[in-house]
């Protein structure tokens, strides 16, 4: 079955999604009540993003012991918000490491740029023909 996310693209229906099983139990049904988005169409987007292709906008037929439980999906958006925390942690990281590097390399051009300036050549001397005496 094909269905159309109107005025949504894939990535904000995917965070929708993951964003509604991050909400505490008891909770829920009012959350997707505040976002005003229609119950059957967040069961589309649901069975878009765990059981269907959301690239393609295809969902497959039910087949009842395939589908995923309650407790698989709950497990996988804390899998997946863990990841996603560890990657920021990354990222930061890396950032402050980019800061220092390009701090070091600062540091390197001014001292490269000394050093030029100490070694600059002076005038020439008046060169002699003069023969050497013994």
């Amino acid at each position: 079955m094909t269905v159309t996310a109107q005025g949504q693209t894939r990535e904000e229906i995917r965070q929708f999604v993951h964003e509604y099983y991050l909400q505490p139990h008891g909770t829920k049904v009012a959350w997707l009540a505040a976002q005003s988005v229609p119950r059957w169409k967040f069961q589309q987007w649901r069975k878009l993003v765990y059981e269907g292709d959301l690239d393609r906008n295809l969902i497959p037929r039910d087949h009842g012991h395939m589908a995923r439980t309650q407790g698989e999906r709950s497990a996988f958006e804390k899998a997946r918000a863990k990841e996603i925390a560890e990657h920021q942690s990354e990222v930061e990281q890396l950032k402050d490491r980019i800061r220092e590097l390009e701090g070091s390399n600062v540091a390197l051009g001014k001292a490269i740029g000394l050093l030029h300036d100490l070694n600059v050549p002076g005038p020439d001397t008046k060169q002699t023909n003069d023969p050497k005496s013994s």
